[in-house]
């Protein structure tokens, strides 16, 4: 690894799993840790525990801000482990003249969130430091859920099983990048930043069975393909007419040189079933989204790999995101 950390380590990619592999994973090494799931399974598997922090710039962009972006992912990762957010702690890190007016509009915004997942700030922690010591504003959040549906793992894929996304793609990224360049104002992109435990309940509610969720935030849907196929020891097909994405999303992928696929999401979550329950599944998804589809399925072709199937018949492997991408966005 690099002697010095640059902001490629927090993309989400190869340099931030080989970050997070040759120095946390080195010192705190236990069973738990080692499953690389959203959240920990805790508590008898009665729990799931999480944390993150926001860093995200701008503070406000369409369809959402840091408030709504901290709640939201901090309930999602307890989401995809089948749990109902229930209890958040809440730590800023705020600088020096820093307008009151706009952090109380930030904490408006995490209520609502709050209110939507039925979950509460039970604790919390304010600091204030010297003006450039930080960005304006950064938010840690920590939740506790409780587990309403056991055995959800990036660890139990299996051959012939289903890859489905619940939305289309890169919406985050690509709204950060246009409020970034001034270009928000010609563009209707917005964030697709949303709570989904009501779209995981929904899925329990009706019966089906899920073998792995996990909502694609930094490094996009090719992360959590590659997560999960290491995890697992199995190859992932994906074809790619298949996968969802906006035109205006597209465009700013050719403007920035990227893939949608490596491009962070806030409200969009990738779905592992059974072959017999994906259309099931799509129906429940189709209620919120519906663009949701199946985009790939498990093989064992290239163990430990993604494939992507283009529509002129050819193969390639879809690695981990390297590089800087697009750094702060959430």
């Amino acid at each position: 690894m690099n002697k010095t950390i640059t902001i490629a380590h927090g993309n989400g990619g190869e340099e931030n799993n080989e970050l997070i592999k040759d120095i946390f994973y080195k010192h705190f090494k236990n069973d738990i840790l080692e499953q690389s799931e959203d959240a920990a399974v805790i508590h008898n598997g009665e729990l799931a525990f999480t944390t993150d922090s926001f860093t995200v710039s701008p503070l406000f962009f369409p369809g959402g801000d840091i408030g709504k972006l901290a709640v939201c992912g901090t309930c999602n990762d307890l989401a995809m482990m089948g749990a109902k957010p229930k209890y958040l702690t809440c730590s800023v890190i705020i600088e020096e003249g820093f307008s009151s007016r706009e952090l109380e509009k930030i904490v408006r915004s995490m209520k609502k969130e709050l209110e939507n997942n039925g979950a509460m700030v039970v604790s919390g922690d304010t600091k204030v430091v010297p003006k450039g010591s930080v960005d304006k504003l950064f938010i840690n959040t920590t939740g506790i859920g409780e587990i309403a549906y056991k055995g959800i793992s990036a660890h139990h894929l299996k051959e012939g099983m289903s890859i489905l996304v619940s939305r289309d793609i890169g919406v985050h990224g690509a709204t950060i990048f246009a409020a970034r360049e001034g270009i928000a104002l010609e563009s209707t992109l917005e964030t697709d930043c949303a709570s989904l435990y009501p779209q995981v309940k929904a899925l329990i509610d009706a019966g089906i069975e899920i073998v792995a969720l996990r909502d694609a935030t930094r490094g996009g849907v090719s992360a959590v393909l590659n997560e999960w196929a290491k995890a697992s020891n199995v190859c992932i097909e994906v074809e790619e007419e298949k996968i969802p994405v906006q035109e205006q999303v597209k465009g700013i992928c050719e403007m920035l040189g990227f893939e949608a696929v490596d491009l962070a999401n806030e409200g969009t979550f990738v779905l592992a079933v059974a072959k017999e329950e994906e259309k099931r599944a799509l129906e429940v998804l189709h209620r919120t989204h519906e663009n949701a589809t199946v985009i790939g399925t498990v093989t064992q072709l290239h163990t430990g790999k993604v494939i992507l199937n283009s529509s002129w018949g050819t193969k390639r492997f879809l690695d981990l995101p390297t590089g800087e991408l697009l750094p702060r966005i959430c």
